[in-house]
């Protein structure tokens, strides 16, 4: 399985976007995918506030888990990443990306009766680990 199938698979089966990411990468730099799983666990839906995509969140953790003690090379790597995300995807942002505030309820509501944790989530998860793979 890829990393990319197998961070699909994650949050498909109820990992938030944040952890799945994370967690595809953690163990290669030596953390174990629960303790991914734990650190990654309040960083989904935008950090609960529908900023930043939770998936951007967990590739940061791992760029920062490679490279965390050079910040030269996490400022730029991080830059980087964004640049790419948002390219590919229009956005960073949580609400952007998804066309409703997940911070409220209503948000919450018009995701969920219009499918886009099933439809636009996986996407970006996907994105934010090719993303990953190419510049970590």
């Amino acid at each position: 399985m890829t990393r990319v199938d197998e961070a699909v698979y994650l949050f498909d089966n109820g990992y938030m976007c944040s952890q799945a990411v994370f967690a595809v990468f953690c163990e290669e730099f030596g953390l174990s995918k629960s303790e991914a799983f734990k650190i990654g666990a309040c960083f989904g839906s935008g950090m609960r506030q529908a900023e930043v995509c939770g998936a951007c969140t967990g590739a940061l953790m791992a760029i920062g888990l490679k490279h965390g003690e050079d910040k030269k090379t996490c400022d730029e790597l991080s830059n980087r990443f964004f640049s790419e995300f948002e390219k590919e995807n229009g956005s960073f942002i949580c609400r952007d990306l998804l066309g409703c505030d997940i911070s409220t309820p209503e948000g919450v509501e018009k995701a969920r009766n219009n499918n886009l944790f099933k439809e636009i989530c996986p996407k970006m998860v996907a994105s934010a680990v090719e993303i990953t793979e190419k510049i970590i």
